[in-house]
């Protein structure tokens, strides 16, 4: 039984060689899909902790010490969720690549790496002017909607 429904892949995308068993599997899947919710919960909390802090909510908190916590852990967030998606990715690739929301989602996701890229080349944690501010909107933005397409996977 597969975990997504039936689309038309594109011809010669196939499974890697011995990961098939994940999409046939009753658990694997399932399993590797809460370690990727579990790794985007990370991600997206820690974020929101610290780009509410670049907004102007919690003053009273040391914004380099949020920042040292809790970009760590979103770093983590953000391993674990990749490794697992990767792995999720890799046991259907024809079938993600097919799918819009997938689509969709990885162009976000890139996107919001952009965004933290140029907010951490520019140093927008030492600034936080209004383009530091309108940076971690941008990546709130992005980054719930790589979060919904992600879960519009399995109905696209």
């Amino acid at each position: 039984m597969s975990a997504l429904p039936a689309t038309s892949a594109p011809p010669g995308l196939t499974a890697l060689p011995g990961l098939t068993w994940i999409a046939e599997s009753p658990w694997a899947w399932p399993a590797l899909e809460v370690v990727h919710l579990l790794g985007v919960a990370l991600l997206l909390g820690n974020l929101l902790a610290f780009e509410s802090r670049v907004l102007g909510w919690g003053r009273e908190l040391p914004l380099q010490a949020l920042a040292r916590l809790s970009l760590g852990l979103a770093v983590a967030g953000f391993g674990l969720a990749a490794l697992s998606g990767l792995t999720l990715f890799a046991a259907q690739p024809g079938e993600m690549l097919a799918n819009r929301a997938f689509v969709w989602k990885m162009g976000l996701v890139m996107a919001a790496g952009v965004n933290a890229a140029v907010f951490h080349a520019r140093d927008g944690l030492r600034r936080l002017d209004a383009m530091a501010r309108a940076q971690t909107l941008a990546s709130l933005g992005l980054w719930m909607g790589a979060m919904i397409c992600g879960r519009w996977i399995a109905y696209v």
